[in-house]
């Protein structure tokens, strides 16, 4: 989501199967300025922590069903199982990622400001 980055817009799926007989399971970082969602296919336990305090007034909110999301970079087996599962007339999804925001609106809100790429290597 950050303006500049050659990845704007672009949606990466990552598949965490969690075993609920091991000791631990999987972590994944998400950097900021990075939007980041959640699709579970089972019932799943998730721990979920944040590198600042919650601040709901500050979030913003893309919808993943937005047309202006690109999939290229998607696994094609995962993005076939997003697919059915939004297909499914008796899916789950929050009234916040419905409603989110797409692409283009987020490039156009004043708070995507706060969201630039910054080429390191530079």
């Amino acid at each position: 989501i950050r303006k500049g980055s050659p990845t704007l817009g672009k949606i990466v799926l990552y598949d965490m199967p969690a075993d609920a007989d091991a000791d631990y399971g999987e972590w994944i970082w998400v950097p900021p300025g990075f939007a980041h969602g959640n699709l579970f296919p089972v019932d799943t336990l998730i721990e979920y922590l944040c590198t600042g305090e919650y601040s709901p007034g500050c979030e913003a909110g893309l919808s993943p069903v937005a047309a202006d999301i690109d999939w290229s970079l998607c696994d094609p087996d995962l993005k076939v199982l997003f697919d059915a599962m939004l297909a499914d007339p008796q899916r789950l999804i929050s009234e916040k990622d419905e409603k989110g925001l797409s692409l283009d609106a987020w490039l156009g809100d004043e708070r995507s400001e706060n969201f630039l790429y910054k080429d390191l290597k530079n």
